[in-house]
């Protein structure tokens, strides 16, 4: 009788293991080099938490303050949503109650001054700005009739004066942009306020 001879795959060759080595090495390399990656990106996230903390710690101990006695608007680097307010809102942030911030308004855009208490609130040189849009006032001057958001009449070097006072609320690192304010529209046939005597 015949055997039959069961055919075996035959072996692999030498070279062939020497390739799947290769590559399991390789796949092991990848991963290890990540696993490094992250725990060095942990570990220097790690230190300079502790740095920032044993220095905050040392600025309290030294200054009373965490920031070495610097005063930091953390406020204004906060992520907030912008607001919208009508004039009666708008109204309601002059610095008369202190438990809210204080307001002012130029070209209908609302800037958050609360920074500059002595500027902005009761008894400040600018207290009159607070709580308002009196982008008129900015340019001319004139704190009794002017303090509106009616620019009518306003020449190219009027606008140009109070878009540099609008950028310099929203560069300000003490002060900074809230929102929107929905002036009513000023009536076309309405005449323009006189100038200051």
């Amino acid at each position: 009788m015949d055997k039959k001879v069961k055919s075996r795959k035959p072996a692999d060759s030498p070279k062939q293991h020497d390739d799947d080595d290769d590559k399991k090495r390789a796949a092991g390399k990848k991963t290890s080099t990540l696993f490094v990656v992250a725990a060095a990106i942990g570990y220097v996230l790690l230190v300079l938490t502790l740095a920032a903390i044993i220095a905050m710690s040392v600025s309290y101990v030294v200054t009373d303050t965490l920031t070495f006695g610097y005063k930091v608007n953390l406020r204004k680097y906060l992520p907030r949503q912008e607001r919208t307010f009508t004039p009666e809102e708008l109204a309601q942030y002059d610095g008369s109650d202190p438990k809210k911030p204080i307001y002012i308004a130029l070209l209908g855009e609302v800037f958050d001054v609360t920074a500059g208490p002595s500027y902005y609130g009761p008894g400040g040189g600018y207290h009159f700005f607070a709580g308002r849009d009196a982008s008129r006032a900015f340019v001319t001057g004139c704190f009794q009739t002017h303090l509106t958001h009616d620019v009518r009449g306003f020449t190219v070097g009027q606008i140009k004066s109070l878009e540099e006072w609008t950028e310099f609320y929203k560069t300000s690192d003490k002060y900074f942009y809230v929102g929107k304010v929905l002036n009513p529209p000023i009536d076309p046939d309405s005449p323009i306020p006189p100038p200051c005597e």
